[in-house]
């Protein structure tokens, strides 16, 4: 297993329930793949660029433990997934 992190961010136009919908999504998948090491609520930021009329959108960051095969369907539901504007998921190397 690799040690990575991922940030996510979704639109700032969603209810709480969406958020913590997606947020849950996103845990119990990498809860069922690997190992979750720390979390954290960004809040809402403002974005570098609009991104799809956005100019705002709520952040939050998971570091996690997890074979690379996991990484690919990860992004896969990050793309599908509406609510998410954009995601990045990045190896950590120590």
């Amino acid at each position: 297993m690799y040690k990575y992190e991922t940030i996510f961010i979704m639109k700032n136009d969603i209810t709480e329930e969406q958020k913590n919908m997606i947020i849950s999504t996103v845990k119990n998948y990498l809860y069922e793949k690997g190992k979750i090491t720390e979390e954290q609520d960004l809040g809402q930021k403002k974005l570098a660029y609009e991104c799809k009329t956005y100019t705002e959108g709520k952040y939050y960051l998971i570091d996690f433990d997890a074979n690379p095969e996991a990484i690919a369907e990860l992004e896969q539901m990050y793309r599908i997934t509406e609510e998410i504007l954009k995601s990045i998921v990045v190896r950590k190397d120590y």
